[in-house]
């Protein structure tokens, strides 16, 4: 009984566990569930009016029957159909139009057209066969959603818009194979605007989702064809093609090329294509050959045309809109340069590290450049607060307030940073950096300083508000931030005191845990170490002390001491010479006392000389008085 005992409550927890778990996966995915149950819906919607406005019967379209022809199947009519004035053929309900094994009269063919064209009649094997697939493709766009390795968290509007994109293939594909000139399945290609969207997509989120999603896209092409092979294998040739040449661009001005490389990509496979499946005539060739080059073309100009209001309605990160941010004309980067320069400065610097360390581990550099100079904006209201923004020798402001209110000040610059970036429209690849860049870190320096005063104060109030970096992106910037601020304080950085001083700020933010919620490796960090050090050696590399260069408030004390041992060391060259002469010579001899005499001779005449312009020197400072050295000329 105990053991039976056992297993039952064991059994009835592992149902509340699994309970729980469906229950936290719910409240996690609902906007996806909701959003995958809508999109359902609206391609019912479609796939029924195509269906309903088709000419097929039992799934088979009427030109897969003639008259004459043994019949491959037995149809029966599912309703009753009266007579009309353009087809005088009366269907009973439950009435065998055509039976398997016999020739198809000219009667039954006569219902079966008007079954077909009838309005009255809907058919449902048709329609069930595409809920049945479209339900396995939405499905298969599910798991690439919620599995594909983006690099990146997938967004809920990234699949808004990618299922608003496939609603409209669908029915251009679906309702275009029913106009007039589509004789064929192969002229249906003109008129699927699939590529224009791919492009929107990989410019938006990037390569791999605009790959992804041309695998739906075609699958969904093959429905809305009736299940055709060629709309299917043009859409997904096209549509990869498509997202692999957008690939790298970062002007607007290049979508124009692409569009003309499209175009006679779209010409090559489509060529290709029709010669494979021997569907085109000669004389039709040329309009179909134009026809998916205009498509092609137009789908490049019109994708740059709709880039804009649509990155902007989806506050995405697109190249365009990246390298837009970038721009120091921007309002908000003016602003930090006239109030904050120092922070302003020290934004450019750690976007060139954050750049260069993410190009080496294979990140979006685009993406943290544009973090690292926006990371800071929150310290425009009170810049004067934030050592970098500090003149020379002016007194540090929290020298007269308590610790608490300091840390308070250096807190509040990050929400007011997240603020700022949302009134501005930022996109939220760019928020979350901001929010991210000090992670939930201690301020150290301000604890310690309260700690002294009080051992019982709270930690909490000194930790910045934010999560740790959960991007690649994030987590480089926020460690050029504390390479770039730490390095300014270290004397003489050379190669290997940068390397051990980067070494022990990285390991202190592993400690921290901060790096733990971010995807990189040890590899990946040994490269972003080896990029700061790179970097900054060439910052902070010696330079050559020219002598113009000396500083003019040196002691004078020191330049007449300098002005001595010149003299004394020029007596004595001389003196060497003379001697030197001598010997040669053999005519005098100059014994060592008497080039000692010289020395001391040449000594004392060169203590007059400097004690002479010493005087002469306080003689022009007694007139200078009080002027400044742009109010006079002084002539040497």
């Amino acid at each position: 009984m105990k053991k039976n005992n056992s297993n039952n409550s064991w059994g009835l927890g592992a149902e509340k566990n699994s309970f729980s778990k469906a229950l936290d996966f719910l409240k996690r995915r609902y906007k996806i569930i909701l959003l995958i149950l809508l999109g359902y819906m609206a391609v019912t919607v479609l796939n029924f009016m195509n269906v309903a406005t088709s000419e097929t019967i039992a799934s088979f379209k009427l030109d897969d029957f003639e008259i004459g022809q043994i019949a491959f199947k037995t149809i029966y009519a599912p309703k009753s159909i009266p007579a009309d004035e353009l087809n005088p053929v009366y269907i009973e309900e439950g009435e065998k139009i055509i039976r398997q094994g016999f020739p198809i009269t000219e009667e039954a063919y006569a219902k079966l057209k008007k079954m077909a064209e009838s309005p009255v009649y809907l058919d449902l094997r048709s329609f069930a066969d595409s809920e049945l697939y479209l339900l396995a493709l939405l499905t298969l766009w599910a798991i690439f959603f919620a599995h594909a390795p983006l690099g990146r968290k997938a967004m809920v509007r990234e699949f808004v818009f990618q299922v608003v994109c496939f609603l409209m293939v669908y029915a251009a594909t679906a309702f275009g194979a029913k106009a007039p000139f589509v004789t064929s399945s192969i002229m249906l290609t003109i008129l699927i605007p699939s590529t224009m969207f791919v492009l929107i997509d990989a410019i938006l989120y990037g390569n791999l989702s605009a790959m992804l999603f041309s695998i739906i896209l075609s699958l969904g092409v093959f429905d809305a064809s009736s299940f055709e092979i060629v709309p299917f294998l043009y859409t997904i040739a096209t549509c990869i093609a498509a997202s692999i040449i957008v690939n790298r661009i970062e002007k607007r001005i290049h979508m124009v090329f692409v569009a003309l490389v499209l175009a006679l990509v779209d010409v090559v496979f489509i060529y290709m294509f029709s010669v494979i499946f021997n569907q085109q005539t000669v004389s039709s060739l040329g309009i179909l050959l134009g026809g998916v080059a205009l498509n092609g073309f137009l789908s490049g100009i019109l994708a740059l045309a709709l880039i804009t209001p649509i990155e902007w309605i989806l506050n995405t990160s697109s190249v365009f809109r990246m390298m837009d941010l970038l721009d120091t004309n921007v309002p908000i980067l003016k602003k930090l340069f006239v109030t904050a320069s120092g922070t302003y400065q020290h934004s450019q610097m750690v976007g060139q590290l954050a750049e260069n360390a993410c190009r080496e581990i294979g990140a979006n550099s685009l993406v943290a450049k544009v973090g690292a100079w926006y990371h800071d904006i929150g310290k425009i209201d009170q810049s004067e607060y934030f050592a970098e923004n500090i003149p020379a020798g002016e007194s540090n402001k929290h020298d007269g307030i308590s610790p608490n209110l300091s840390a308070s000040i250096l807190r509040s610059h990050v929400r007011k940073g997240v603020e700022k970036a949302r009134q501005l429209h930022l996109p939220q690849v760019v928020i979350d950096i901001i929010e991210e860049s000090h992670g939930n870190s201690t301020i150290a320096y301000f604890l310690d300083k309260a700690q002294k005063i009080d051992p019982n104060v709270n930690p909490s109030d000194y930790t910045y508000p934010g999560h740790p970096p959960r991007s690649k992106e994030s987590a480089v910037v926020m460690l050029a931030d504390t390479v770039e601020a730490a390095s300014r304080t270290l004397d003489n950085p050379t190669e290997e005191r940068l390397e051990k001083f980067i070494q022990t700020l990285v390991n202190k933010k592993i400690e921290n845990h901060q790096l733990d919620d971010c995807s990189l490796t040890f590899s990946d960090l040994t490269k972003i170490k080896e990029s700061f050090v790179k970097l900054l050696v060439g910052v902070y590399h010696n330079r050559v002390k020219y002598p113009s260069q000396k500083d003019p408030s040196a002691d004078s004390s020191q330049g007449q001491e300098d002005k001595k041992t010149d003299a004394v060391e020029k007596a004595s060259e001389k003196a060497t010479d003379s001697k030197n002469a001598e010997s040669r010579s053999g005519d005098v001899k100059v014994s060592d006392s008497k080039i000692e005499k010289e020395a001391v001779k040449s000594e004392k005449a060169g203590e007059k000389a400097a004690e002479k312009k010493s005087s002469s020197k306080k003689a022009t400072d007694s007139v200078l008085g009080e002027k400044t050295l742009t109010e006079v000329k002084l002539y040497v």
